[in-house]
């Protein structure tokens, strides 16, 4: 893979940087099985120095103006989007979701650092009426300081975009530990960057595959004052522990279990279509991604049937050929996780409806797969399945699907479908998410508050809120005043 924006080092302190280990790991195309690159890994006493970079350009970078900041912000925001077809091209090949997809996400992307750059210059403190008299009450928004953020996998470029945005923003400075499956999107950005004017150590960009330490050594730092990580629940809980020590600010964006509704009345085609987008983008591979499917008994039969003749007619390929809608997997241990809850499902009952294996194509490829007569015992109802799968369940009435869709220890994303507002207030108000969608299968944007409640996560990215754990208030009571 040859581009101008392809690097194979960590970024630190505005300089490309080697570990002296001279250890590299190798960076895999998902769709084929080829490298694409061999970056440097990092060994985690080496991101001490990042650290201290971010340190440094502390100073500087939280005291320029708001607008300053925000006038090299939009510079980079221009280059990601002149950009585009390059860093999409990058993200398919690393990540094998179809380019149309990549390209998406490198707009979306984009849109964190444009938004949160005109964000900024809104840090509005307040003057509070003082009790005391000849006293004035100010409230003053400060940034937090050096901020680190560890980021996944299946969307390597709009979950950095979605973090770094609010902290350059706000003024802090950014240590970046990508996932080590998708490495060059991440660097790329940092090239883009470096292009725009970002001072150094503003962002640094470090790489490496014991994942483990490096966020041991990010969580244990005295300097890093707030941690923000995108992932599983599992590791997010024990970052959380880890961060404890030195009372860092937290932000965790962890797994989901999304419940997809559909009630008699609604419109069944655009239902049908909305669970192609939910459930079959990225291969499923998403956190919002529908994982449960309850679709009442009067309308089952007719959306399952609508479903599988979509479903029959998406492609499955190398995300860089034209027309297809469904990439790889991004490993075979993916692969394995589908197969188990597929498996366990059929097991217990379920009905084979579309899909169910491989694809011919080998390799990580899997059918998209629709699975019937799902109950709530299964494996594909309790955990995230991360694939192309989609269960269908029966129910009755709002009261027992309301409690079959909170039956999960996770609360990111929910979405239902209905037209009679009476309903459409009652579920809404009764599912515990985060975030909602009603009769519409996308709910994320650069303005809307990301996140997810019980064990979905803390805090949100994007929208006003968004700044909101990346600054600390500052009481001040000026007195004396005659």
């Amino acid at each position: 893979m040859s581009s101008k924006y392809l690097r194979d080092s960590s970024y630190i302190d505005g300089k490309w940087f080697n570990s002296k280990s001279n250890r590299y790991f190798d960076v895999l195309n998902p769709a084929t099985g080829t490298i694409l690159s061999r970056v440097n890994d990092i060994e985690p006493t080496d991101v001490e120095l990042a650290i201290q970079a971010a340190e440094r350009a502390f100073p500087s970078w939280s005291k320029m103006t708001s607008k300053e900041r925000a006038s090299i912000m939009r510079r980079f925001y221009e280059l990601i989007i002149e950009n585009a077809d390059e860093l999409a091209a990058i993200l398919t090949q690393e990540q094998g979701k179809p380019l149309s997809e990549a390209k998406t996400e490198i707009i979306y992307g984009a849109s964190f650092i444009e938004w949160f750059s005109e964000e900024g210059k809104r840090l509005y403190g307040d003057i509070i009426p003082s009790p005391i008299a000849n006293s004035k009450i100010i409230v003053e928004k400060s940034p937090v300081g050096v901020c680190a953020f560890i980021t996944p996998w299946n969307f390597p470029s709009a979950m950095i975009t979605r973090k770094i945005g609010a902290a350059m923003a706000a003024g802090c400075t950014c240590v970046v530990k990508p996932a080590h499956e998708t490495p060059l999107s991440a660097l790329a950005l940092a090239a883009l960057a470096e292009e725009a004017g970002v001072p150094k150590g503003v962002l640094n960009i470090v790489t490496g595959t014991d994942s483990h330490n490096i966020g041991r050594v990010l969580c244990d730092s005295e300097t890093v004052r707030k941690v923000s990580f995108t992932g599983s629940t599992d590791v997010g809980k024990i970052l959380y522990r880890q961060c404890a020590a030195t009372v860092k600010k937290i932000s965790l964006e962890l797994g989901g279990n999304a419940p997809f509704i559909v009630f008699p009345d609604a419109d069944l085609d655009a239902a049908v279509s909305g669970a192609i987008i939910c459930k079959y983008r990225n291969a499923g591979q998403t956190c919002v991604c529908a994982n449960r499917f309850y679709i009442h008994e009067d309308v089952y039969d007719k959306f399952a049937s609508k479903l599988a003749d979509k479903v029959r007619k998406l492609k499955v390929g190398d995300g860089l050929d034209k027309g297809v809608d469904i990439g790889p997997l991004i490993t075979p241990d993916a692969l394995e996780k589908v197969r188990s809850h597929i498996n366990d499902a059929l097991g217990q009952g379920a009905k084979l409806i579309e899909g169910g294996d491989t694809h011919d194509l080998g390799g990580s490829y899997f059918k998209p797969t629709i699975l019937g007569n799902a109950m709530e015992g299964m494996l594909i109802a309790k955990e995230e399945t991360f694939g192309p799968v989609a269960p269908l369940f029966k129910f009755k009435d709002i009261d027992d699907v309301l409690r079959q869709a909170n039956n999960t220890q996770f609360g990111l994303a929910a979405y239902f479908y209905a037209k009679d507002l009476a309903l459409i207030n009652k579920v809404y108000n009764g599912l515990e998410y985060g975030m909602v969608a009603v009769n519409t299968p996308i709910l994320s944007t650069e303005v809307a508050p990301f996140g997810g409640v019980k064990e979905s996560g803390i805090g949100r990215e994007g929208s006003k809120y968004g700044l909101d754990d990346f600054i600390e208030l500052k009481y001040v009571l000026l007195g004396g005043l005659e």
